[in-house]
Parts: structure tokens; sequence; C-alpha cells
């Protein structure tokens, strides 16, 4: 079977397991906010059964919610697994077939993460299972571009390289406060502090044993620490910073490209979306972390965070300055240059030799 760098059909498939692996996200967002990870507490059976022949008419409460992530989450790796061996027979690129073998390993350790979950009951594991997933499906993401046909028409145009090095500052951060906002989710501090922008009526909640009692005595329903609220405000901390990083960055590229650049759009989309994932932060509290709210709320971040991996490979391309070779083929007295911004045929002036000048 021959392989190519030219594989629509591959690339269509790629961006297929990336959008599953988006529901699938959603999913296990929506099974944290109800509070339903240990609805099914054994693993890999679900009640004794093959989870694949788990009964429907038992499907009930949280267990409807645990046991959909965990099937919606074999489909996600069956496609994996196909899309590896799609990449390893046809995609011409060794580069791009080792990353297919990354993303299969990523999955097989996710699922088993998520056993370990559940039959460890480590909130920590969670931590973990919940940043995976957000590195997983940024990978698929970028295995769709790679097979894409933009990705061998995207030429090195001249783009700054800071560009490039505010893009991978930002991922970064980004990530951070994904991995904090698992950090909150896993260890039940959404509400730790339920008024916004204040907490609890100061800029910074005091955390000694006498306000903690105070806090505890008007939510007799649970528990608050010190660390859920520490964890919490980090978050809010974190939050800040990605979205005045963000905006400054956002204004450096547009000041730098103009907006006209197609890729100073795309960080005009990617800006759009950080400050809905403000306002979603913000509601999840107003809202008592109403569970839609709260898993729309992971879903955009995890947006976030792809787009902002793929704006970043777009400007490493961009930015990349090929160096100039010469070719000594074509007219006398002409050399052919090639690299970024060079024209096909450059004029040279005639270099005197030791003959011509006796």
């Amino acid at each position: 079977m021959t392989r190519t760098e030219t594989n629509p059909w591959l690339n269509r498939f790629a961006v297929f397991a990336a959008l599953n692996t988006v529901v699938l996200i959603a999913i296990g967002g929506l099974v944290t906010s109800k509070e339903a990870g240990m609805a099914v507490p054994d693993w890999p059976t679900t009640y004794g059964y093959n989870m694949f022949f788990f009964p429907i008419r038992l499907w009930n409460g949280g267990i409807f919610y645990e046991h959909t992530h965990r099937l919606f989450a074999s489909w996600v790796g069956f496609l994996t697994v196909i899309l590896f061996g799609w990449l390893m027979a046809r995609e011409s690129r060794g580069w791009l077939r080792k990353l297919g073998g990354l993303a299969l390993f990523l999955v097989i350790l996710q699922g088993v993460l998520g056993g370990l979950r559940v039959v460890l009951y480590r909130d920590q594991i969670g931590i973990l299972h919940a940043a995976l997933a957000q590195s997983f499906l940024a990978l698929l993401a970028s295995i769709a571009l790679f097979t894409s046909g933009l990705w061998p028409r995207i030429a090195p145009a001249g783009v700054p390289v800071r560009v490039r090095n505010w893009m991978i500052a930002g991922t970064g951060l980004l990530f951070l406060q994904l991995l904090l906002g698992a950090t909150l989710r896993h260890a039940h501090a959404g509400l730790a502090i339920p008024d916004f922008p204040l907490a609890y009526g100061h800029l910074w909640p005091a955390t000694d044993p006498e306000s903690l009692q105070r806090i505890n005595q008007a939510h007799a329903d649970v528990t608050i620490t010190a660390f859920q609220i520490q964890v919490h405000m980090a978050h809010r901390i974190g939050a800040l910073l990605v979205l005045g990083v963000s905006l400054w960055i956002t204004s450096r590229v547009v000041r730098a490209l103009g907006t006209g650049s197609l890729f100073a759009r795309g960080v005009l989309g990617w800006q759009g979306l950080v400050l809905a994932q403000a306002l979603l932060g913000a509601s999840t509290v107003w809202t008592g972390k109403a569970a839609d709210i709260a898993t729309l709320h992971v879903v955009v971040g995890a947006s976030c965070l792809v787009v902002a991996v793929l704006l970043t490979l777009v400007a490493a391309r961009l930015s990349h300055a090929r160096p100039m070779r010469f070719e000594t083929s074509g007219p006398r007295g002409a050399r052919r240059v090639q690299g970024a911004g060079a024209p096909s045929l450059q004029p040279t002036h005639p270099v005197a030799t030791p003959s011509a000048q006796s």
C-alpha cells in the first residue's frame, strides 16, 4: 500500500476522532458536575456485568452518567486504534506516524487512569485523568491539522519569531490554569467561595480557624477547608493572569500583523473564547455550580487550549526561516535563490577569475 502525505479521508477521520473527544470531555465534565464519578464502584466491570452488556433498565441516576462516560470512552479508544492503523498504513511522514502511536498510548493510559480513579478512589488520579484528557484532545487536533491540505500550504511568511514565542507562553499558562481547574473540581472546591467577584465580601478571604468555623456554620451540609478556599482563589488568580496575558498577546499580534492577517483573526477568535470562558467561570459561581454551566465551562476551556495549540503550530511554521540555497543551474551569470521572500532568479555580477585577469 502506497504511503503519501495527501490523505483527505484520513484527515476527515482525524477531525471526527477529535470532535468525539470533545464530546467525551463534555460527558466527563457532566459526571464530575453531577458528582457521579463513583456511581459505579467497580472497574472494568459495571456492577459485576461486562460493561458492554450492562442492562439498560439499570441505567438510573448517577449510573447513567458514569456508565455512558465509560462506553463513550471505549468508543473514542476504538477510533484512536483505527486512526493509528490508518496513519501507519497510509501516512508517509514518519514523525506523524509516531504521533499516532503517542495518541494510542495516551488513550490507553487515560482508560487505565479512569479505572484506577474508581478502584483506588484517589482525587489525585482524577486530576491527572482530567489533565491527560486535555493533552490527548490537543494531540488529536494537531494530527488533524498535520493531515489537512492546509498544512502544506502554510509557508514561511516573515512572521516574527516573537509571535510564536508569545503563543507558546499563552498556551503553557492556559494549560496550567486548566490543571488548576481540574484540581478545583476534584477537590470539590467549586463553591468553596460562593460569591464573585469578592470572596466572602473581601478581596481575599480569611482562612483562620475562627473564620472557617463561621463559614461552615453557614454551610451545614458541607465542610469547607482552608485548602479548598486557597485552591479556589488560586484558580481565580490564574483566570486573571490568562485573561490579561491573552489580551496582551492579542494586541501585540494585531499590532505586528494587522487585522487583515488571517492569523491575527484566528488569535482574535481565540481571545473571544477566553473571554467566554472567563464569563462561564463567573457564572458557575453565580448559579451555584449549575451542572450545564459547569460542564460548558470545561468544554470551552478545552476548546481554548486546542485553538491555542493549533495557533502556536501555525505561528511556528509561519515564522520558520528556511535557509537560502543557491543553485548554479540557469543562464550564465545568474544564480537561482531559494528561500522565504527571495526572488526565483537573481542576476549576479561577473566574478573575475585568474585566467580572465591574465
